[in-house]
């Protein structure tokens, strides 16, 4: 989708349409979630702190994010993708992956299929979406980005080797600006220069990992859709505007996300063993700690008993805090996940 979450708001407030909108906190603590189109191009982007996003752009407008309704949203979605193919791997509430090798209906074309399925989307939601198309997940991910917004691009077999050698390193699924420093300094900029390493350099250099990079280099990734994307954990954190230092702050700041987590737990009826907190401390140390239990934790008083004992077992590693958060693993219910939202009131993670 095309800057999903802004996109929402701007098609439900007419007045945001056309205007530099980023979803998100606006404090100085805040994060960007998404950005309009408009926004982007004064540089602001996803992940940016907010601070940071105001002064490239100081006419920007924070609209606080809905969840419910991107979820809802995102569902129609998937509705439509699920009538041409049962083999959708969610990325995000935004993103997926669709193999359409023997679709359930429409024409016997990847290429027509993205179009219908972009058509579709546009007269259900109101919304855009971009589709990459090709005969792997690396390449039609990566194609995916290229003709934003409202776009499709098409990388054919015979187009691929070529295609890659031009690519910036950088633009590579799954390759990221520390990764992509590392290369540099290696003399890889893009990736025809990779495709001059042996799978034997990249491995040393790299790990296992380095086989992947080899792969992709040659056109040769091989990873099949996989529907059956698992939530592995549920939780929610805060960041907040000036750091904590007192105890009992804390344990009120993380009563809120524990309520939070403990009410999405019973909606869904989906319980875990593993109680976790994570604190982030004013120079972004962050620090994690877990304690399981033979049983699921099924009540709110048991799940902010094992929270509070946490924090105050661990409370002498740290001064201050300025995020609070807590997750609840191991879950007795092995669901669809739908992405990991980082930064966000409320995320989900999954294998």
């Amino acid at each position: 989708m095309d800057a999903f979450y802004a996109s929402v708001e701007q098609r439900d407030d007419p007045a945001l349409r056309g205007q530099p909108i980023a979803v998100g906190g606006s404090s100085k603590r805040g994060v960007v979630a998404a950005a309009s189109y408009e926004a982007r191009k004064y540089g602001v982007r996803s992940a940016m702190p907010s601070i940071t996003a105001k002064r490239l752009c100081p006419t920007l407008i924070f609209v606080k994010a809905r969840f419910d309704i991107y979820r809802e949203v995102s569902n129609q979605i998937r509705e439509i993708f699920f009538e041409y193919t049962d083999l959708v791997e969610p990325l995000s509430l935004d993103e997926a992956y669709l193999d359409v090798t023997e679709p359930k209906k429409g024409p016997l074309s990847a290429t027509l299929i993205a179009e219908e399925i972009r058509r579709r989307i546009f007269e259900t939601t109101q919304l855009t979406a971009s589709a990459g198309v090709s005969f792997n997940k690396s390449l039609a991910k990566i194609a995916s980005d290229i003709n934003k917004p409202n776009g499709l691009k098409v990388i054919e077999p015979k187009d691929a080797l070529g295609f890659i050698a031009k690519l910036p390193i950088k633009k590579f699924h799954g390759i990221g600006k520390v990764t992509a420093r590392k290369m540099n300094n290696m003399g890889i900029f893009t990736g025809g220069d990779l495709q001059q390493f042996s799978e034997i350099d990249l491995v040393q250099r790299f790990g296992k990992v380095g086989r992947f990079y080899y792969r992709m280099s040659r056109a040769e990734e091989t990873r099949e859709v996989k529907p059956d994307r698992i939530r592995k954990s549920i939780g929610a954190e805060r960041t907040f505007s000036e750091d904590i230092f007192s105890t009992i702050e804390m344990k009120e700041r993380l009563r809120y996300v524990t309520e939070k987590v403990y009410l999405y737990m019973k909606k869904t009826d989906n319980f875990g063993r593993t109680v976790s907190i994570k604190i982030k401390t004013p120079d972004f140390q962050t620090i994690t700690r877990s304690k399981t239990f033979n049983s699921e934790v099924r009540s709110l008083s048991k799940l902010s008993d094992v929270v509070n004992e946490l924090l105050d077992s661990n409370r002498e590693d740290f001064d201050a805090a300025r995020l609070l958060g807590m997750s609840v693993s191991n879950l007795a219910k092995e669901t669809i996940g739908e992405g990991v939202q980082l930064e966000f009131d409320f995320w989900e993670e999954e294998e």
